[in-house]
């Protein structure tokens, strides 16, 4: 049975005239209230029914964390299960805000060098939490007075976007529909889930979204013993996938993005700078974008900032595009890889407390 906002709004409005239809949408997606109470073009009648059967948000506040450089506001969030879940809003230089999406609670994929993954899987998240994290920043935007707008999305958050693909997609498709985002400013990142990838290239309902793989290594061993859920064969895989995904995606300003996260003495030799060159080239279209490592209960140590530029210009210096992650929000563990659904005290926010 579908619980979503969609089909019980659908419900709310059956008989509705298409007018109304739209104003409901408009007031739930656009931005500009925050309760079915406030939407007066919408009759009396319909706004107290809409108000008793569809919760204007699937998630509520536990608290926001803002950093020390006003650049990143963390929140932790409540789902109506009890469940603690974490997202990030991120302010650039133009002061335009991205929105850190989560996923799922907790991760299955249980990469060495992220919090999220020490967690394990506790449930998929909904389309609707998915979709209510930028919702809940917006209002949060706007009533923070913070001079910008929510012009990104980046699904980067707790879980593995792909593990959870039939809500993701729906998220996406609301994202890129009536939440008005472009479909070249939404990034879902991904450890390289071969059969989501797979699945993504021949839906015709999945948005034309950017994606990045989280590579992190161009040699399957040490890539292996970093990210456990590495298939037998996967780099080999990922370059033909990467052909189908230009095939079916083949706009000029697509391209496939490599997310690699430098850790010292790991993968930051000149010999792991020359795998990674050697696939980027099989795979043609693609942009290596470099990850300074942020601290968490890992064993491992990030690359020193002499490292990390040498590296970049051995792969800029073979003519690959390369950019450095600008870390945003590390001093309130809201960093990549850092996300846990923590309160301050350290506590988990579970659905037992």
């Amino acid at each position: 049975m579908d619980d979503s906002r969609a089909s019980r709004l659908a419900d709310v409005l059956s008989g509705e005239s298409s007018f109304r239809i739209r104003q409901a949408e408009e007031a739930l997606y656009g931005g500009h209230f925050r309760s079915w109470t406030e939407t007066a073009s919408l009759p009396k009648v319909l706004r107290e029914r809409l108000e008793a059967e569809i919760p204007w948000l699937s998630v509520s506040k536990v608290a926001i964390f803002p950093s020390k450089r006003s650049d990143a506001w963390k929140a932790l969030l409540r789902t109506s299960d009890g469940n603690g879940v974490e997202s990030v809003l991120m302010r650039n230089s133009r002061n335009h805000f991205t929105v850190c999406v989560s996923t799922q609670i907790g991760c299955a994929m249980n990469c060495a060098f992220c919090a999220t993954g020490k967690i394990g899987l506790i449930r998929n998240l909904s389309q609707d939490e998915i979709v209510d994290q930028v919702r809940f920043f917006r209002g949060y935007v706007a009533d923070s007075k913070l001079s910008g707008e929510i012009t990104n999305i980046v699904l980067m958050g707790m879980g593995e976007p792909l593990a959870n693909y039939e809500e993701v997609r729906e998220a996406l498709r609301t994202f890129t529909g009536p939440m008005g985002i472009g479909t070249t400013r939404i990034t879902v990142s991904t450890v390289g889930l071969l059969p989501g990838l797979d699945r993504l290239v021949k839906d015709p309902d999945w948005p034309p979204v950017r994606i990045a793989v989280s590579l992190h290594a161009a040699n399957e061993n040490t890539r292996k013993n970093m990210m456990p859920t590495t298939s037998t064969g996967f780099l080999d895989r990922l370059v033909a996938w990467s052909h189908d995904y230009a095939e079916a995606f083949p706009e000029k300003r697509r391209h496939l993005t490599f997310e690699y996260l430098l850790l010292a003495g790991i993968n930051d030799s000149e010999e792991d700078a020359r795998k990674l060159i050697a696939l980027s080239r099989r795979v043609g279209k693609v942009r290596i974008n470099l990850i300074p490592y942020n601290s968490t209960d890992s064993i491992h140590s990030g690359s020193d900032a002499n490292t990390v530029m040498r590296f970049k210009r051995w792969i800029e210096s073979n003519g690959i595009t390369v950019t450095i992650r600008k870390s945003q929000g590390g001093d309130i563990a809201a960093a990549c890889g850092q996300l846990a659904g923590k309160t301050v005290s350290g506590e988990r926010i579970t659905n037992s407390g």
